[in-house]
């Protein structure tokens, strides 16, 4: 099942459950599917990659928006955007530890034989692969998540 019939199916839960928030925030969820679908030259089908960016958006948009709120003195309007971040939050990949990247960076390490950050062409395609895990909820660009890994390994390489 994708990520749209999964959202569609959540939906129906949710009115059974009568659980407002979550009814609520799978509804804009799909709004914003639909839309995303309905684009011009999306041909009508929406990727599970393409979902999970836009989860990604509304998430990040959530956090902003209730750090906002939480600045002006409105804790009830806080509450209520980490509650649908929290419902957003159940359909983005499961973050690694930081001792679950440590084991990773390492074992990429050993698998490239990279001696120094000057390697970085070496695993710089399998921590692609990683910063897909690492950084799910959080959009970043490449150069940032290579950044933040490199001065990673860097530490583990010398």
């Amino acid at each position: 099942m994708d990520l749209f019939d999964q959202v569609s199916e959540d939906i129906k839960n949710a009115m059974k459950a009568k659980d407002k928030v979550a009814l609520e925030t799978l509804r804009n969820i799909k709004k914003f599917f639909l839309e995303a679908k309905t684009a011009p030259g999306a041909n009508d089908i929406l990727t599970d990659d393409a979902a999970l960016k836009i989860i990604q958006k509304l998430v990040k948009q959530g956090k902003d928006s209730a750090e906002i709120y939480i600045g002006q003195g409105r804790q009830d309007l806080a509450d209520v955007e980490l509650g649908q971040v929290a419902v957003m939050e159940k359909y983005l990949p499961k973050q690694m530890s930081a001792e679950e990247l440590e084991a990773a960076l390492k074992e990429i390490i050993a698998e490239t034989g990279a001696t120094s950050g000057k390697d970085m062409g070496k695993y710089f395609s399998l921590i692609q692969n990683l910063s897909i895990i690492v950084f799910s909820s959080v959009p970043l660009n490449k150069y940032k998540i290579a950044f933040v890994i490199s001065a990673k390994i860097v530490t583990f390489v010398e």
